[in-house]
């Protein structure tokens, strides 16, 4: 027995479960047909025909619109059990055909489990397995009458490809006109490099074109590596009716060879063996072509995380040029700081007077408290403002860099128009979030002054002023620079700067007020930090969501199977 086959191809199978190729890179097509072919033959043919080495060949007929195949099946039976006719297509649905011994074996779910069995009179519903059981097939054998491989109907075409999958033995059908079609060769090819085995029938071929229609057909046989398959030759026949079988001395021979395969033992395991050691082999390529095209899917959602990542350090970046540049002690912020230290010969003659300043900012605060809570204000206003700009901004450039990608339009495409929408723009929840983070970060800059001024050397002179007056001017200090500011408003906020930090450096000293504007500096800094990686979040929510598949463990799994393959029986 090949257990420990049969299990490392069930590990291998367990490696298929989820969606490997999530988002449109390379020809993802392609690679998710692979992966579709691939799971269909192991649960069609690789897992249960190891499962039953033994078990009934199943030799499936298949080939082009309008070859025959139908009537073929019907004569080499003996029986009318499949529907033939001129309107194409006519197999609407596979016929499967067994010998009543051998019934259990097809109408058990073991082989091709993904189609639902019917049975008795009358042709079975697209999409179902008829199962005809007639005593005029050997035991050993059955046959199964597949859809063209050609038809004009999408799931035909993918169910006879399916049923190729799953063969023992593919009896591949085509006719004098129709032989050197690519789309059977294409098949023909894929039989070849998995060592299917094979049956050739030409079937209606004119009395004057039988030599040299069979000559071309060895020929490209030959050349593609396929000579060995057995050929059999029908010649073009005036059949009485519509729904007539062929002529039981024009199938004598094909009937002989599938019933010598069907009473032979060592035949018939010779047949499954090849195709199934044929099947094995094509895994070590099929496998890791499917792990190559998974690495492209990791490193494109890698791509599409780096992404939104640059997108929001873009948007980190403006935020720290926002605190540099002076934009924030425009307008409403530089107002409402002329109203807490007032303006004019103050301003002129800060540099000599320091002292007075001193005592007219301890006047303002003892007895106008408002200005100081109007600047509080004005300045939590700026830096929400300045906050939720950068929030806006590095969502609608992670969303349209994503848009700017196959990959990355595939996934918004299937995450929704609404949400692509909502990614375009902050979170309705960031507004009162800032609102929030600007608080906390104040109540931290007045507790940094706080502890400053506890020192005994400063506690008078910070006194003096009061906690709030001093966190003020330290917040001022963090965004107090002319960058950006011009005309009227680059004296002023010259000016307010100097203030800020001489009266500042009067009391603390100016190596503790550097200190103080640079934790200030940094603590808001961190508190956005985390505000924008909330934000983010949202973009990489959409690739954590996706089930980026494990290529090393698939490549695993297909080098154990490859390991194993000697267990395979004799």
């Amino acid at each position: 027995m090949a257990d420990g086959l049969l299990s490392a191809l069930r590990q291998l199978r367990s490696r298929l479960d989820h969606d490997l190729f999530p988002l449109a890179i390379g020809d993802v097509a392609a690679d998710r047909r692979a992966l579709k072919e691939l799971i269909g033959q192991l649960d069609d043919y690789l897992l249960p025909r190891l499962a039953a080495i033994d078990a009934p060949l199943l030799a499936v007929v298949g080939g082009s619109t309008g070859a025959g195949k139908s009537t073929l099946v019907n004569s080499l039976v003996g029986a009318n059990v499949t529907k033939t006719g001129v309107l194409r297509p006519t197999t609407l649905a596979p016929t499967l055909v067994a010998n009543p011994a051998d019934g259990p074996w097809f109408t058990a779910t073991e082989v091709l489990p993904g189609l639902p069995r019917v049975t008795g009179r009358g042709p079975g519903e697209p999409g179902t397995l008829k199962i005809v059981q007639t005593p005029e097939l050997p035991e050993g054998l059955a046959l199964l009458d597949a859809p063209d491989i050609d038809s004009v109907v999408t799931a035909n075409r993918e169910l006879a490809a399916q049923l190729l999958a799953a063969a023992d033995l593919w009896l591949f059908v085509t006719t004098a006109a129709r032989y050197a079609d690519e789309v059977p060769w294409g098949f023909l090819r894929t039989a070849r490099e998995r060592s299917t085995a094979l049956g050739i029938i030409l079937q209606r071929v004119p009395a004057e074109a039988l030599d040299p229609v069979t000559k071309d057909l060895s020929r490209l046989l030959r050349e593609n590596d396929l000579a060995d398959s057995p050929l059999f030759v029908i010649p073009e026949l005036q059949l009485p009716q519509e729904h007539a079988r062929l002529p039981e001395p024009n199938v004598r021979k094909i009937k002989d060879w599938l019933t010598s395969l069907s009473a032979d033992a060592k035949a018939r395991a010779e047949v499954v063996r090849q195709t199934l050691s044929g099947a094995l082999d094509s895994l070590a390529v099929r496998v890791p072509a499917l792990a190559e095209a998974a690495d492209r899917q990791r490193l494109g959602v890698g791509e599409l995380r780096g992404m939104a990542e640059r997108s929001y350090d873009v948007g980190m970046s403006g935020f720290d040029e926002g605190m540099r540049d002076g934009s924030l002690l425009r307008g409403e912020v530089l107002a409402r700081w002329q109203d807490f230290i007032g303006t004019g010969d103050l301003m002129r003659s800060l540099e000599s007077r320091i002292g007075w300043l001193r005592d007219r900012l301890t006047a303002i605060v003892t007895g106008r408290p408002a200005p100081d809570r109007r600047l509080e204000v004005a300045l939590e206003s700026g830096v929400e403002s300045l906050i939720r700009a950068t929030a806006d901004g590095s969502a609608e450039r992670a969303l349209e860099s994503w848009l700017a990608t196959p990959s990355g339009r595939d996934l918004l495409e299937r995450a929704g128009v609404a949400t692509a929408g909502r990614l375009g723009r902050a979170t309705p929840e960031l507004p009162a979030r800032a609102i929030t983070t600007v608080r906390e970060w104040q109540g931290y800059v007045l507790d940094l002054v706080r502890s400053e001024g506890a020192d005994k050397r400063n506690v008078a002179r910070a006194a003096s002023f009061g906690v709030n007056s001093l966190g003020l001017l330290v917040m001022f200090g963090v965004f107090a620079s002319t960058g950006g500011v011009t005309g009227v408003e680059l004296g002023i906020a010259g000016g307010t700067s100097v203030l800020s930090q001489k009266l500042l450096e009067a009391i603390f000293g100016d190596q503790a007020v550097r200190n103080l504007t640079d934790q200030a500096r940094g603590d808001l800094r961190a508190r956005v930090r985390a505000l924008l990686d909330i934000e983010q979040a949202r973009f990489t929510a959409l690739l954590d969501d996706l089930e980026v598949p494990d290529s090393a463990a698939l490549r695993e799994a297909a080098q154990a199977v490859e390991e194993l393959k000697r267990e395979l029986p004799a």
